[in-house]
């Protein structure tokens, strides 16, 4: 029988709920397939885990994941601690120390659910965000002076390496290659930020000419959010730095009826280090421990997993019995349901149980 190491991190909030809704999740599946299996590790690091020892994870924690064949991952942030010590020295540290590189986050509006868009088409939103998830606008480069005098500076300088965006680049018109109408929005501000910006337009050109099947074109990031918006049908994968691609995203999210259904992958494409899958809702503290936190897209993050896994049967099965669960109306109050989180779960393993595929 195929088996699967995986790292099970819950972290912060309601990540300690969606992580082990997901993990019961994939028991049923693993029941149901029969052919496949996973062993899980669970980690206890986070805010949590911070208070008890000054660390986010351990020193090693690191050297401890190496070894998985992938991260299964929740949220990281607490009000009571400073978000860079918090996301710096557990989410960053992974996918920064991993050099996931490529982070995808797929949107679609899935059966049942409702887009604050009025008169969206059904399908007009079918859309894949790749994200450069190594440098950017989040390279951490920078640093303050003068602190606490009238003359005080802060600077936050934006990396981008001609090695970064080739690689990402290329991901990203792989990935609209796949896709039906292979077209792919390149997404910068190269009318303001003349340098990096630019830099990303000239290697855009130079990789598509390795890409002759794909349909390319450029967008400003203001523009694209407003297309976005008012003519989503008109897009299909789009590609964006650190910074601009975690702002679409979300809208992106928010568009498809909530963050709660908003699934994500850290990739290392080299498939050197294990590569980590999380919801992109965050801890969302304000709901922790009220049993409403929507597990979907941790599920939908599971599905993603299960394929970069080679599972695809597996993660077309989990696919169906998410949709499958939506489609009958079982959603939590994000998405304007009155669902908790164990009877998502509990609606998706009947799903599952039930698929003959």
């Amino acid at each position: 029988m195929r088996t699967h190491r995986i790292a099970a991190i819950a972290g912060d909030g309601i990540g300690k709920e969606v992580i082990p809704a997901g993990l019961e999740v994939l028991r049923a599946l693993t029941e149901r397939a029969g052919d496949f299996r996973l062993e899980v590790e669970e980690f206890p690091w986070g805010s949590d885990f911070y208070r008890a020892t000054g660390r986010m994870m351990p020193e090693d924690g690191l050297a401890t994941l190496k070894g998985f064949d992938a991260i299964y991952f929740g949220a990281v942030g607490d009000p009571h601690l400073p978000d860079d010590v918090t996301l710096w020295g557990l989410r960053l540290a992974i996918c920064q120390g991993f050099d996931q590189y490529a982070n995808i986050r797929p949107t679609r509006v899935l059966p049942g659910l409702e887009s604050p868009l009025r008169g969206l088409a059904p399908g007009a939103i079918d859309w894949v965000i790749v994200r450069e998830n190594s440098e950017g606008e989040y390279a951490g480069h920078g640093g303050r002076a003068h602190r606490g005098h009238p003359i005080e500076v802060a600077t936050e300088t934006s990396i981008f390496t001609r090695a970064g965006v080739e690689r990402i680049m290329r991901t990203a018109f792989a990935i609209a290659r796949s896709r039906p109408r292979r077209l792919l929005t390149v997404v910068t501000k190269s009318n303001a930020q003349r340098h990096g910006m630019v830099f990303w337009d000239e290697i855009a050109a130079q990789v598509a000419a390795e890409f002759p099947e794909v349909r390319w074109e450029k967008e400003l990031v203001d523009a694209m959010a407003a297309r976005m918006v008012r003519r989503p049908a008109s897009i299909d994968t789009v590609v964006a730095t650190n910074l601009h691609a975690d702002i679409l995203s979300d809208l992106a999210g928010a568009l498809a009826g909530s963050l709660g259904v908003a699934p994500t992958a850290n990739l290392d494409p080299s498939r050197a280090h294990p590569s980590m899958f999380e919801p992109i809702h965050g801890s969302a503290f304000d709901i922790m421990g009220k049993g409403v936190a929507n597990p979907i897209a941790t599920f939908w993050t599971a599905c993603m997993m299960l394929e970069h896994l080679g599972e695809t049967a597996g993660a077309a099965r989990l696919m169906r019995a998410i949709e499958a669960a939506t489609a009958k109306g079982v959603l939590t109050p994000d998405l304007g349901g009155t669902a908790r989180t164990s009877e998502v779960t509990a609606a998706v393993i009947e799903a599952i149980r039930g698929d003959n595929a």
